[in-house]
């Protein structure tokens, strides 16, 4: 499978009244194309940092970080962020938040009409035409969310990184968007890279999820395969001995390895 992002030996340091402070370092990474990979840790190990390394809006202090064997040298609309907060303009409609975004990156190429319906089939994707003409402070916390993943599909990016998409929502919500997100993942092929402090989260939507030792100066810890077919069913596989070897498998590197070297 093909090599979508490329990080070799890449750390990050910042500048602080205290001085230098080192977030990452040696962090090597290969994210194959049309997988879904998670960032998991604990609190101040680096996660949204790498994310935002692969966004471009940080750039490493050392190291190389290719997308599509190009450098990442800034932002792209081939990789398409998902905050936590949904980042929604109030003043706009559902259909005008994800337009703008359809506009900026095919507006050069495309006639209206096109790009309606790139913004139509967007909120389709997501089960939002009827949320079409309503403002964000009419519509849920979770179909803000919503509204927010299909701005992102709907620029087509190669990459779609999301930093705790789900973490402000109460559980039910959050078990409702995880599944639609395992069925958007599996109907588009999206290579996805996500945060989440959420051990059953990150085994029931990922490939692979590496895990982060603690900061400062954190780096990959270790990286867990997870071999669960798709599509997933989370009322099956909470039965599931697979599931239950992987969940147990990063509880024991977040709750016992890392928690006996902090201590």
């Amino acid at each position: 499978m093909k090599k979508i992002v490329q990080i070799e030996n890449v750390g990050q340091t910042f500048e602080t009244k205290k001085g230098n402070f080192i977030a990452l370092r040696d962090v090597d990474l290969d994210i194959r194309e049309g997988e879904f990979v998670t960032l998991i840790g604990h609190s101040g190990c680096g996660k949204s940092t790498l994310l935002n390394l692969i966004s471009g809006l940080t750039l490493p202090t050392s190291g190389v970080m290719l997308c599509d064997n190009r450098e990442i040298a800034g932002p792209g609309p081939e990789r398409a962020v998902v905050f936590q907060n949904h980042s929604l303009l109030p003043w706009l409609t559902c259909f005008d938040n994800i337009y703008l975004a359809v506009e900026r990156v095919f507006g050069d190429k495309e006639g209206k009409p096109k790009l309606r319906q790139r913004t139509l089939d967007a909120l389709a994707l997501v089960g939002l035409m009827h949320a079409e003409t309503k403002f964000p402070n009419e519509i849920s916390g979770g179909m803000k969310q919503r509204v927010g993943i299909a701005r992102a599909l709907a620029m087509e990016p190669k990459i779609l990184l999301m930093d705790e998409p789900f973490g402000a929502l109460d559980a039910l919500t959050r078990a409702n968007l995880q599944d639609e997100l395992l069925r958007i993942v599996d109907a588009t092929g999206a290579t996805t890279v996500m945060v989440t402090h959420d051990v059953d989260e990150a085994v029931l939507l990922s490939d692979r999820v590496v895990m982060l030792t603690n900061g400062p100066a954190a780096t990959i810890g270790e990286i867990l395969e997870v071999p669960l077919a798709r599509p997933r069913d989370r009322v099956a596989l909470a039965s599931d001995p697979v599931f239950a070897s992987c969940r147990g498998a990063i509880l024991e590197f977040l709750y016992q390895k890392q928690l006996r070297v902090a201590a």
